[in-house]
């Protein structure tokens, strides 16, 4: 324990130069995490680790997987170990302190991302050269992913290249915030924009036009007719709370004055699946709904009239399992049992679906993420680089 408390102290002044590095990257969702990518990859090489990396379509946003095997002979599956680069938006206006600028007060590091999920980024990179220094039998990999934010768009294109090239993974730590407590499950989140055309005119004539959000409108209704009976499919033994599948709508957007008649809308809802099986049924009453009601109404009167659904993204759930290496060996790393579901999604399934042992496990409170002055307490840093440091040792067995 001594060991590890110096291994602690000796690392975590970098850990915070690494952490105030990082919120520099203003890595909001959809724009270019490039810079970072760079940085991190430079840091990994240093060390001697070996690197991809892949891309969105347009080669402006960019996931790393990065390998690190030590100075021993590696013979055993890699240890991953995962964070998310993008942030959700901040407006400096609002926040106390500039939100791109670390700042530390009372134990506390604030910035957009501290939280979710800098921080746990800061502690791999931090002990990189530590890792790369003992003689591992299990190579410790780094993903870094873009997009997470916006329905993870970039771990599947990382996962698609790790199948490809047949790397062998037998864990996954998904470094989100959870007060460094072992999650063994959460939700799935099904992400849609449904976008309504309609035909536009006076509003003195409405049976001349066709509203798009009184369309809208209807189909929303449709939406909470569903989401009472997504109440009455709760699974037996749900882990979850609540126990079912739930239904949103989170914004509608459409029309011009309240004297013309819309001829554009946009829906954007989710759903957070319990089971898969939940997605296929809204999804299948939905679309049939508005193929075989709502379209036909429209092109009476317009024919050009239309609905689509966009998928922003379809996010599988991260399943219990009864026995999984990956909670087993942070509940005993960390010494406590305790073993957790949640509600926010993460990318936890995908490396899951795959074969992958995962768990999520991080510093930092969700209470903390996308909120005004967001931090991270040096408390969960430093459990975190004590959970890190066992990690490594676990590798060397």
């Amino acid at each position: 324990m001594s060991m590890q408390k110096n291994i602690i102290d000796e690392v975590f002044p970098e850990t915070l130069k690494v952490l105030s590095e990082l919120i520099k990257f203003q890595t909001v969702s959809g724009t270019s995490n490039l810079a970072l990518i760079e940085y991190c990859e430079k840091r990994l090489s240093k060390v001697g680790a070996s690197s991809f990396r892949t891309s969105d379509e347009a080669k402006k946003r960019f996931n790393l997987f990065s390998t690190v095997k030590g100075k021993g002979k590696v013979n055993g599956n890699g240890i991953i170990l995962s964070g998310h680069t993008d942030v959700v938006p901040a407006s400096a206006k609002e926040w106390s302190s500039d939100p791109f600028i670390s700042k530390e007060k009372n134990n506390k590091v604030y910035g957009r991302g501290t939280c979710d999920m800098k921080g746990f980024i800061a502690c791999s990179l931090a002990l990189a050269p530590y890792f790369a220094s003992q003689n591992l039998k299990k190579p410790i990999h780094f993903s870094f992913t873009y997009d997470e934010e916006t329905a993870c768009q970039g771990a599947p294109v990382m996962i698609k290249e790790l199948k490809k090239r047949n790397l062998n993974c037998s864990v996954c730590i998904v470094g989100e915030p959870t007060n460094m407590k072992a999650v063994q499950a959460h939700k799935g989140c099904y992400e849609y924009s449904t976008h309504f055309t309609g035909l536009a005119g006076h509003g003195s004539a409405p049976d001349k036009g066709v509203n798009a959000v009184e369309y809208a409108t209807r189909f929303i209704n449709k939406l909470l007719e569903l989401r009472e009976e997504l109440k009455k499919r709760e699974p037996k033994n749900s882990v979850f709370v609540p126990p079912y599948t739930t239904l949103g709508v989170g914004r509608i957007r459409g029309g011009l004055a309240r004297n013309v008649i819309a001829d554009q809308c946009v829906v954007d809802w989710e759903l957070r699946p319990v089971v898969p099986e939940d997605g296929v049924y809204v999804n299948k009453i939905i679309d049939a709904y508005v193929k075989e009601t709502l379209l036909p109404k429209m092109r009476k009167v317009y024919p050009k009239a239309d609905i689509k659904k966009e998928i922003i993204g379809e996010i599988i759930g991260f399943n219990k399992e009864e026995d999984s290496q990956a909670i087993n060996l942070v509940c005993n790393l960390t010494g406590d049992n305790s073993r957790e579901v949640v509600s926010f999604g993460t990318e936890a399934g995908l490396f899951q679906e795959i074969g992958i042992s995962t768990v999520v496990c991080g510093p930092g409170s969700v209470e903390q993420a996308h909120t005004i002055d967001e931090f991270v307490s040096y408390e969960q840093l430093k459990k975190c680089l004590a959970l890190l440091i066992q990690v490594g040792d676990f590798a060397k067995n």
